[in-house]
C-alpha cells in the first residue's frame, strides 16, 4: 500500500494528537531534571516514519529512511536526523507506539472473534546455538510448520479483521495460556473461535463463566460433539485470521532475521501492528444470520 501525501497527513494528525496527551499525562511522573533541549525530530514524527515503513512494502529500515524520507518526502520531514539518531529515537518511542496501539487502533468486539497465533521466528534454525541477540530471551518452539526459535504472537480479530488484541510470547508458551489472563480476554464477548490447539475443557468452562463462548474445532481422536450450523460454517471462516498472519508478515514486516537488539524487535512489531490497523482494506467475512433449529453432527 502506497501513502499518498494526504493519507501521511492524516496518520500524522492522529499520532500527534495521542502524543500531545501522552506528554502531559507523563510529565508530572518523569524523575530528575527534563533536559533542556529537546529532540530535533519530535516524537510523532518517528512514529510517523516508522508507520510508513511498514505500509509501503520496504525491506530495509536503513534504506527507507535514507533514499525515501531524506530525499522524496523531506517536505514532509524537514528536519530529519542522522540514521544513527533516529535509531535511537525509536527506541525511545516503544512505550507510547504501544500506548497508542492499545488505545487508538484496535477495533470493537462484535460478538465474534478468533484467535491464532503465529511463530515468530528471529533466526534461522542452523543459526540457534549462535544467536546472541535473543541469548536467554528467547526460546525453541514448535508449530505446524515444524521447530522454530524466536516468538508467538497471539492475535484475537473480529469479522472485519480487525485487531480486538495482542499479546507476544516465548515461542515455548502453550497457545491456550494468554486466555487464562484476565486482562487479555476482558474485552471479549460472545463467541470465540480457535483451531485444535485450543480444546481445552476447563478453558472453555473459565471463559463460559465469564460470558465468552470458546468454539474449537475436535481432534482426530475425539468423539463427535452435537453443534450449531452457523458454528460450524464460522469455523470454517476461521482462515481469515491465517490471512491476517500472513499480510502481517509479508506486507507488514514483523518478522525478519536482522535484528540488532530485543527493543529494535519489540518496536519494528508494534509499529507492524499500528501500521496494519491503517490498512483501507482488511481481510473479513461476510455472513447473514438466518433463525433456524437445525443442528449440526460434526
Amino acid at each position: 500500500m502506497t501513502l499518498t501525501d494526504s493519507k501521511i497527513t492524516e496518520i500524522f494528525y492522529l499520532i500527534d494528537e495521542f502524543c500531545i496527551q501522552f506528554e502531559k499525562s507523563t510529565e508530572k511522573h518523569i524523575l530528575g531534571n527534563r533536559p533542556k533541549r529537546r529532540p530535533r525530530m519530535s516524537l510523532s514524527e518517528v512514529i510517523t516514519i516508522m508507520v510508513m515503513f511498514h505500509t509501503g512494502g520496504f525491506r530495509n529500515m536503513k534504506h527507507f529512511y535514507l533514499y525515501f524520507i531524506k530525499v522524496h518526502k523531506k517536505h514532509l520531514f524537514p528536519q530529519t536526523v542522522s540514521y544513527n539518531r533516529f535509531v535511537e529515537l525509536m527506541q525511545s518511542a516503544t512505550l507510547p507506539m504501544t500506548i497508542f496501539l492499545k488505545t487508538c487502533c484496535l477495533g470493537e468486539g462484535t460478538g465474534i472473534a478468533f484467535i491464532d497465533s503465529t511463530p515468530i521466528r528471529v533466526c534461522k534454525n542452523k543459526r540457534i546455538k549462535r544467536n546472541k541477540v535473543f541469548k536467554d530471551i528467547a526460546q525453541v518452539g514448535k508449530s505446524t510448520m515444524g521447530y522454530f526459535f524466536g516468538f508467538k504472537l497471539h492475535l484475537v480479530i473480529n469479522d472485519k479483521g480487525e485487531l480486538l488484541n495482542f499479546v507476544v510470547t516465548q515461542a515455548n508458551v502453550d497457545d491456550r495460556e494468554p486466555l487464562r489472563n484476565k486482562s487479555f480476554v476482558n474485552n471479549l464477548k460472545g463467541k470465540l473461535y480457535a483451531d485444535k490447539g485450543y480444546v481445552s475443557k476447563d478453558l472453555t468452562e473459565l471463559l463460559f463463566s465469564d460470558g465468552l463462548h470458546l468454539i474449537a474445532n475436535i481432534r482426530n481422536n475425539m468423539k463427535n460433539v452435537l453443534m450449531e450450523m452457523k458454528d460450524k460454517i464460522m469455523l470454517r471462516k476461521r482462515s481469515v485470521i491465517e490471512t491476517v498472519n500472513d499480510e502481517l508478515k509479508n506486507m507488514c514486516q514483523i518478522e525478519h532475521s536482522r535484528h540488532r537488539s530485543f527493543g529494535n524487535f519489540i518496536t519494528n512489531m508494534i509499529s507492524g501492528l499500528i501500521a496494519y490497523s491503517f490498512f483501507p482494506k482488511k481481510p473479513a467475512i461476510k455472513y447473514q444470520t438466518v433463525q433456524t433449529n437445525q443442528i449440526a453432527l460434526f
